[in-house]
């Protein structure tokens, strides 16, 4: 109970409910590049025929794509937010 309760305070935005927090882009570019570094080295296996290469790329990849995957998000996230105030915009005015 006590970890739930944690893991919704973390995971909730405190400005716009509709926004994922920081925390949450971070843990889910995490979450991503765990399973996108196995996908890499599974083709990098089947490739090369060496695991230990395999292992090599994978293991660059990793920290590359972390930071890229949060930014992407974050981009994202801005656009999201840019397009409802344009919605919200259009719905106040009064049609003649």
């Amino acid at each position: 109970m006590l970890f739930d309760q944690y893991l919704k305070k973390a995971f909730s935005s405190k400005g716009n409910p509709r926004t994922d927090s920081k925390f949450k882009s971070v843990a889910k570019a995490f979450s991503w590049r765990i399973l996108g570094t196995f996908d890499t080295i599974i083709i990098s296996y089947f490739i090369t025929g060496e695991l230990k290469m395999a292992f090599s790329i994978g293991s660059i990849e990793v920290f590359s794509k972390i930071v890229l995957y949060y930014v992407h998000e974050r981009i994202w996230e801005r656009f999201t937010i840019k397009k409802e105030v344009n919605e919200l915009e259009r719905t106040d005015t009064v049609a003649a």
